[in-house]
């Protein structure tokens, strides 16, 4: 995160949501009303594996929205956090998910029963 980020307000609220939350999405819509197919791809894997996360709706502000995408340097949404550190986009967790690597990178997060 650059030095000018840290002074971005929106990033504050971004890395003390990545703190509080073990398991956060930043997402296109909410869990329960996904808006995007990304989106409703990594809230189904994680309902799948049983996770216990918050989803945040970046649809709720363009500030939010453009915010999580430089804060990360990660282009694209949703955006999926464990234990502050960010895991990927939809077609890494597809990924990781397929292979085996996200329930046991969860599992060893302590955020998912082994």
């Amino acid at each position: 995160m650059t030095d000018a980020a840290a002074q971005n307000p929106v990033h504050d609220w971004i890395s003390k949501s990545v703190a509080e939350n073990p398991v956060i999405l930043f997402m296109k819509g909410v869990p329960e009303e996904p808006r995007c197919g990304f989106s409703s791809v990594v809230v189904q894997i994680l309902d799948h594996l049983g996770v216990d996360f918050v989803g945040v709706d970046v649809l709720q502000s363009d500030a939010l929205r453009e915010g999580i995408k430089s804060y990360s340097d990660w282009p694209t949404i949703p955006q999926l956090y464990v234990k502050g550190e960010f895991v990927g986009g939809a077609d890494i967790v597809r990924e990781m998910f397929q292979n085996g690597e996200l329930k046991t990178f969860l599992a060893e997060q302590g955020v998912l029963a082994a």
